[in-house]
């Protein structure tokens, strides 16, 4: 049974940055791909970056240039480094291993607010 799970979200002010993480049980190297999704209050999940075995990467319009996606495949972790965090940016982030019909973490808020 894979289990991901993941930490670092929290309440941040406009214009500043949280690094999220998502820690498999089992080796990351093992799924074509890893990604962030998001879900704010009234709106459909969507995707915020992924990252493939190999190592490329692709984001959501609304992020691009400011948010990155990066994996270390030692530490079975993705991580989702985000910067310059709007109030639109507020939602819970989940972490997915293989796409919508594979593997989902219970999620983590991040607030963006003064």
């Amino acid at each position: 049974q894979v289990q991901l799970v993941e930490s670092g979200g929290g309440l941040v002010q406009p214009g500043g940055s949280l690094r999220l993480s998502c820690a498999a049980s089992g080796s990351i190297f093992s799924f074509n791909a890893m990604g962030w999704y998001r879900q704010a209050p009234g709106k459909q999940r969507g995707l915020v970056a992924v990252i493939s075995r190999g190592g490329s990467t692709n984001y959501g319009d609304s992020v691009k240039g400011r948010f990155t996606i990066s994996r270390d495949n030692a530490k079975n972790t993705v991580y989702l480094q985000m910067n310059s965090l709007k109030p639109d940016d507020t939602a819970v982030y989940y972490c997915n291993a293989d796409g919508v019909i594979g593997y989902w973490g219970q999620g983590t808020q991040v607030t963006v607010s003064s």
